[in-house]
């Protein structure tokens, strides 16, 4: 069907759009709240969105308990390990455009891991294309991390988390496509959230104050995580893993340095310089060396 054709072609760029709102929402909404007590909040009303809809729909869970425990697990690289790195590296400090650059380098190291874990064969068409899309977003992010000026003493403290995202993300990526890449999306969300709010919550709780400032600002910013990015987002995210290679679907997260850049450009008046723009395209054309291949 050509509609369904289109949709088809559609998802991975409505996916790249979607997901780089994550940064603007953090924008918002954490200088409000601390950033695992954050996600705990998204996590309880994301659980209870999906959780109501699946039993409204009479969604079908896992057919045994061993599939439910590997959608959680995707769940806990997924969630709860790369959204906790990202936001709590923002948190400490780090400029958004290193913590995105860090998160950046994933296509590369799933293209690296998934020959060796998933048997995919990576050609050399696509191993330019992962080169093309990693030097793009350096050059998109890099003068974001010069301007904010961390020292090399400190660096290290904040980019831990960015890096345990990198790998949560990377990790979630290869162990979905291996163990579960095909769940009912409705279902597949609570499994995914359930544990990642235990984890997170008893981190938060033993770390932070756990306070909430429910401004105007947050309350937005919280929704929008919780309806655009948790359960638009991720469901998408699903729907790529089921249906793509594991290097094209990490080939999209080049994209979201450089989208991430355009909105906060049109939302907050930041420029782009020439090199930036230059990045931009350098990393539009490494999806797509990567996706053909």
């Amino acid at each position: 069907m050509p509609t369904a054709s289109l949709l088809t072609r559609l998802t991975p760029l409505l996916f790249v759009l979607l997901w780089s709102t994550g940064f603007i929402g953090a924008k918002f909404g954490l200088p409000h709240a601390e950033p695992l007590t954050f996600l705990v909040t998204r996590y309880v009303l994301v659980i209870g969105v999906m959780g109501l809809l699946a039993l409204a729909m009479r969604a079908p869970w896992p057919a045994s308990p061993r599939e439910a425990i590997h959608i959680g697990i995707t769940g806990l690289l997924v969630q709860a390990l790369y959204l906790g790195g990202v936001f709590m590296s923002i948190h400490r400090g780090l400029p958004a455009g290193v913590s995105a650059l860090v998160v950046g380098m994933q296509p590369l190291l799933t293209a690296a891991l998934a020959g060796m874990l998933l048997g995919e064969r990576v050609s050399a068409r696509q191993w330019t294309g992962l080169a093309f899309g990693f030097a793009g977003v350096a050059l998109v992010v890099g003068s974001k991390a010069q301007v904010g000026g961390v020292d090399g003493e400190a660096l290290l403290h904040m980019l831990i988390p960015a890096l345990a995202a990198l790998f949560g993300i990377t990790a979630g990526t290869l162990y979905q496509k291996r163990h579960c890449p095909r769940f009912d999306l409705r279902t597949g969300s609570v499994l995914q959230f359930l544990p990642s709010l235990a984890i997170t919550a008893l981190i938060a709780s033993q770390t932070e104050t756990m306070a909430v400032q429910w401004t105007d600002d947050f309350i937005f910013a919280l929704l929008w995580l919780v309806l655009v990015l948790s359960v638009g987002a991720i469901s998408l995210l699903n729907l790529l893993i089921r249906s793509g290679s594991a290097v094209n679907v990490a080939s999209l997260f080049y994209l979201t340095p450089p989208t991430t850049a355009l909105i906060a450009w049109a939302m907050f008046g930041e420029t782009l310089s020439v090199l930036a723009i230059t990045g931009m395209a350098l990393a539009v054309s490494g999806v797509w060396l990567a996706r053909k291949g």
